[in-house]
């Protein structure tokens, strides 16, 4: 069995101490319709194994969760008629992050008005000189 964390909701549900609403299951990962929703089929790709976020999971791991992710993404928006799907995953509380077990959101979009937002403001790149920055990063990759 994965390791989990004792009060993580994620880590309950994957052990099956908390119903949800599964979508896929293996021995690895566990998908399921998030309870409160953004948009209708907003779904949770999830590891089985605690892992705090995207930062600290084997890199078999994200594939497959991301896989797994991409699956749901395309059924939904077949099944739904949706526009677009937003896949993504938060990294700590600064990113969003809520529940800090690794997790992929999943969210069909029906309308680009539709209020959700998710991006960034461009003026926020000017007060950094790229080039520098390039460098920095690529030393610690």
């Amino acid at each position: 069995m994965a390791k989990k964390k004792e009060n993580c909701i994620f880590c309950k549900i994957a052990n099956g101490e908390i119903s949800s609403n599964i979508l896929y299951e293996d021995e690895d990962i566990i998908a399921f319709l998030d309870a409160s929703p953004t948009t209708k089929g907003h779904a949770l790709v999830v590891t089985k194994e605690h892992f705090d976020n995207v930062l600290y999971v084997p890199k078999d791991l994200i594939g497959k969760a991301f896989s797994v992710a991409q699956k749901i993404g395309q059924a939904e928006v077949s099944l739904f008629d949706a526009k677009g799907v937003n896949i993504l995953t938060n990294a700590g509380e600064a990113a969003g992050q809520t529940v800090m077990h690794f997790h992929i959101h999943v969210i069909p979009r029906y309308d680009p008005n539709d209020g959700l937002q998710i991006g960034f403001t461009p003026k926020m790149i000017e007060k950094f000189d790229l080039p520098v920055l390039v460098n920095e990063i690529k030393k610690r990759i």
